[in-house]
């Protein structure tokens, strides 16, 4: 019974590994130059010209923005944050949110299956080098990925790969990564919209970022508190038992 589960997980890998590839690679025959343009928009940062390169495809430019951002999610080391500037300016702030948030959700969730079953000794060399393998088991929680996830311009390969070799499960680190990204995302989408409609929206983006700097300042210092807190409950038992 156990052999005929794992070989059904096989499968299962096998098989979406297969539609993965089938898919990027049925982009590449629709859209010859898909992927290179994509590369020099990422590397670039360029935002005008990733606007153009979706106007071009009219009604399908949020089909063609989605595929992008999960394309640029499952590789990990590229930034996203100029796909979604575009999203808000291009779909206005409300569904340009939804839309990134939808597409990097996915791109992480894809991203992290690869880094999980084949990838695990790239994603450990990868924390190796920012020296964040003992930060591990803090990345094994719900609770814990969602609040990875919720801070803007975060790295996401890195907290996939964290996520990859930790002990979170699958359920866990979707639900996590979904709540998270919401209000990353968001953030992400109106500072870039209001900053290329600075003269519009100075005054919004000014609150914003006070905003954002108060939350999450106050979340930082709330979570170093808590482990402090810990810390010293620790040394109390330990002390009690002496």
């Amino acid at each position: 019974m156990k052999h005929a589960a794992t070989l059904s997980e096989t499968h299962i890998k096998i098989i979406f590994f297969a539609l993965l590839v089938g898919v990027l690679g049925g982009i590449h025959l629709l859209i010859p130059d898909f992927y290179r343009t994509v590369w020099e928009l990422s590397v670039s940062g360029n935002l005008d010209g990733t606007i153009e390169y979706l106007r071009s495809f009219g009604v399908w430019a949020v089909v063609v923005s989605m595929i992008i951002d999960i394309v640029i999610n499952i590789v990990g080391f590229l930034p996203s944050i100029f796909i979604s500037a575009a999203n808000g300016v291009l779909f206005g702030i409300a569904a340009g949110t939804v839309v990134s948030w939808l597409a990097e959700t996915i791109g992480v969730v894809i991203s992290f299956f690869f880094m999980r079953t084949l990838f695990r000794h790239k994603a450990k060399e990868l924390i190796e080098k920012s020296r964040m393998l003992s930060k591990l088991d803090e990345y094994s929680t719900l609770k814990s990925m969602a609040v990875a996830r919720a801070l803007p311009y975060s790295p996401n390969g890195l907290i996939t790969a964290l996520g990859a070799l930790s002990s979170i499960s699958y359920r866990d680190y979707i639900l996590g990564t979904l709540i998270g990204k919401l209000p990353s995302v968001a953030v992400e989408v109106v500072v870039g919209h209001d900053v290329v409609m600075l003269e519009d929206n100075a005054g919004r983006l000014t609150v914003l970022i006070v905003i954002v700097v108060i939350v999450y300042g106050g979340l930082w210092y709330w979570n170093r508190r808590q482990k402090a807190k810990k810390v010293l409950e620790q040394l109390k038992r330990n002390m009690e038992k002496k």
